[in-house]
C-alpha cells in the first residue's frame, strides 16, 4: 500500500503540474501566435499575451487553404480508417481465437510482426498497388505466359489496369489493416469465459450470431478505445494522403496546411499558419473529449 504523506503528495502534484504545463504549452503558444498580426508574430521574442487579430487570422486561413471541403475529406478518411480497423481487427481476432485450423498461431504472429513494418517502410509497394490494383494479376499472366498465349490466339493484348488514386477508397483501404487492433481484440477474446461460448452453442447460436450478439456488445469499450486511437492516427496522416491525392478535390486538411506556409523568399505568415493549425486540431480534440469516458474504460476496464 502506498503511504500518503504531505511531502509525497506535494511531489506527486508537482510532477503532474509539470507534465500538464509541458503538454499544454505548445497549444497555448499556437493560440497566442494565431491572435497576432504579421509584425508581432515575427518579433523576437514573440509577445506572450493574446493579440486582437484572432478571428481575422482564422478567416484568412480558412479561405486561403480552402479548409471547408478539406476538413470533410479528412473526416471521411479518418472515420473510414477507424471503422475499417475496428471491423477487420475484430474479425481477424475472432477467427484466430474461436476457430481451430492449422497455422492459426503462426498467422497471428505473422500479423504481429507487421508492427515492425510501418506505412513509411512499405510506402513504395503500397503506392504501386493503389496506382494499379490489378498489377499483381497482370504480373501473374505475364510470368506464366498466359497473356502471350491469349494474344496469339485472339489477337487481344491483355493489359489490366484499375487505379485508386484520387479516391476515398485509395485513401482508406490501404490503411485499415492493424496488428495493434488484432492483438487488442485477441487478448480480450481470450478472457471471455468458455462457459459463455458453450451456452451460446447450446442455444443454437452460430459463429456469426455469437460474434454479433455476444462478443461485439461485450467489447464495445474496446471498440471505442481502438476507434478513437485510429481516428486520431488517420486524421494526422500526412505522407500517404500527399502521395495518393494529386487532385485537390480529395486533399486532406493536414496536407493543405502547407498552403499557409510561404514559398522561399516570402515573409513567414506564422499567424495565419497557426490559425489554420488550430482549425485542423479542433475536430480530433472534439472526438477525444466526446469519447474520453469510453476511451479510458476501453483501456482499463476488466468487467465482463
Amino acid at each position: 500500500m502506498v503511504e500518503r504523506t504531505p511531502i509525497l503528495n506535494f511531489v506527486t502534484h508537482l510532477v503532474l503540474f509539470i507534465g500538464f504545463v509541458l503538454a499544454v504549452a505548445p497549444f497555448v503558444i499556437v493560440a497566442i501566435a494565431a491572435s497576432h498580426n504579421l509584425k508581432d508574430v515575427n518579433d523576437v521574442p514573440m509577445p506572450l499575451l493574446p493579440g486582437s487579430d484572432f478571428w481575422l487570422n482564422i478567416k484568412t486561413a480558412w479561405t486561403t487553404a480552402d479548409l471547408g471541403p478539406k476538413l470533410l475529406n479528412s473526416f471521411i478518411m479518418a472515420a473510414g480508417v477507424a471503422a475499417g480497423k475496428v471491423i477487420i481487427s475484430a474479425l481477424t481476432a475472432f477467427s484466430i481465437v474461436y476457430f481451430r485450423y492449422p497455422g492459426r498461431t503462426f498467422i497471428f504472429w505473422l500479423i504481429f510482426v507487421t508492427l515492425m513494418l510501418p506505412l513509411e517502410v512499405r510506402i513504395v509497394p503500397t503506392y504501386a498497388v493503389v496506382a494499379n490494383v490489378l498489377s499483381p494479376y497482370q504480373t501473374i499472366l505475364d510470368v506464366t505466359g498466359l497473356s502471350w498465349l491469349i494474344e496469339k490466339i485472339s489477337g487481344v493484348r491483355i493489359a489490366l489496369s484499375f487505379g485508386l488514386l484520387n479516391s476515398y477508397t485509395g485513401l482508406i483501404l490501404p490503411l485499415i489493416a492493424t496488428a495493434t487492433g488484432t492483438f487488442l481484440y485477441r487478448q480480450f477474446f481470450l478472457t471471455v469465459p468458455d462457459e459463455l461460448t458453450e451456452a451460446a452453442r447450446m442455444d443454437g447460436a452460430g459463429a456469426l450470431r455469437f460474434f454479433i450478439d455476444i462478443l461485439l456488445p461485450l467489447s464495445r469499450t474496446n471498440m471505442a478505445a481502438l476507434g478513437t486511437i485510429m481516428f486520431l492516427w488517420a486524421w494526422n496522416q500526412y505522407l500517404w494522403p500527399l502521395l495518393v491525392t494529386t487532385d485537390q478535390s480529395h486533399a486532406t486538411a493536414v496536407t493543405e496546411l502547407k498552403q499557409l506556409i510561404p514559398n522561399i523568399g516570402g515573409i513567414p505568415e506564422w499567424n495565419i499558419a497557426m490559425a489554420g493549425t488550430l482549425i485542423v486540431m479542433l475536430p480530433p480534440l472534439i472526438v477525444v473529449v466526446a469519447m474520453q469516458r469510453w476511451f479510458v474504460r476501453g483501456l482499463i476496464a476488466t468487467e465482463k
